[in-house]
């Protein structure tokens, strides 16, 4: 029931008002997003690399079922790439972006959803720069892993993503542990059935390590995307063989920041998971439908700033 009502508020414009205007939500979205614009976006960047962190960006948007609107998000990534290489934000790739195929007509046409995605990896060539695949729930996980393989001819450097809580993620780790491969290990953030997915937290956990262990045995390029301090520690052990540059630690924009600059000062490389948009209401609401512990998490975060 609390799904379903989460889901229906995503949608009412009059509580999406009533939210926009509280002061909590204000202080939610300036903790946790960029801003409105691309202006807005490029400017947390440049503040997030000088302070000797790499960033992805998200163009907020997703489940998009009109093609105007997939459109729309694709231009967006244009506008974001063109604006971060004129700023000189994206040599060496310093700064990616990552991409929902949901928020670019995945649910639209198939081949609409490709065809806006090369476009944003053409784009991301041009900036200099690459793109990484996001994932979504276990529905989708083989059409994305099909565009992700079809991208790669042409774009060999385009990133995946992987979720440990996926039963099915330690065989997908072996598949895309080859050489130049990116892949970005995450725990998910979605609620997902019994018959596909871990279930308990600890179940999650061992399953990460298991994953974490093939990707670093591998010849790819390893992103382990966790806040949980225990995970980053056995990353860290766990890649004291391997050369410094050849993994990254990624954790989202506003959660944990002197744990980022910490491990940047380490010597680590760490990316910075950077939304932005105007699209905050339905992205955050619908995480909190998609797993509602995640409210916990949120509440935390703002009464905390490392």
């Amino acid at each position: 029931m609390l799904r379903s009502t989460l889901l229906t508020a995503s949608r009412s414009p009059r509580l999406r008002a009533l939210v926009a205007g509280a002061p909590v939500s204000r202080s939610v979205v300036q903790r946790f997003v960029a801003g409105a614009t691309a202006a807005d976006a490029v400017a947390a960047t440049r503040s997030l690399l000088d302070a000797g962190l790499t960033v992805t960006l998200d163009h907020l948007g997703e489940d998009t079922t009109d093609a105007g609107r997939a459109a729309a998000t694709v231009r967006a990534y244009l506008l974001l790439l063109d604006q971060l290489a004129a700023a000189g934000l994206t040599e060496g790739g310093r700064t990616e972006v990552s991409v929902k195929l949901s928020a670019i007509g995945q649910a639209v046409d198939a081949a609409l959803a490709l065809d806006g995605a090369r476009q944003v990896c053409t784009a991301a060539r041009n900036a200099g720069t690459t793109v990484t695949l996001d994932m979504e729930d276990h529905t989708t996980t083989d059409a994305t892993l099909g565009v992700l393989a079809e991208l790669r001819q042409d774009f060999p450097d385009t990133g995946a993503v992987l979720q440990a809580a996926l039963r099915r993620t330690e065989a997908d780790c072996r598949d895309l542990a080859g050489a130049g491969s990116r892949v970005r290990l995450c725990k998910g953030a979605y609620q997902e059935p019994a018959s596909v997915a871990h279930q308990s937290a600890r179940e999650v956990d061992l399953s990460y390590v298991r994953c974490l262990k093939v990707l670093l045995a591998g010849e790819g390029y390893p992103m382990l995307a966790t806040h949980d301090p225990r995970l980053i520690a056995i990353g860290q052990r766990l890649a004291q063989r391997r050369s410094p540059g050849s993994y990254e630690f990624q954790m989202l924009y506003g959660v944990r920041p002197a744990e980022q600059r910490r491990l940047a000062a380490a010597g680590q490389t760490v990316r910075v998971y950077l939304p932005y948009g105007d699209e905050w209401y339905g992205y955050l609401m619908r995480r909190l439908a998609e797993r509602p512990a995640n409210l916990a998490f949120f509440a935390r975060a703002l009464v905390s700033s490392s």
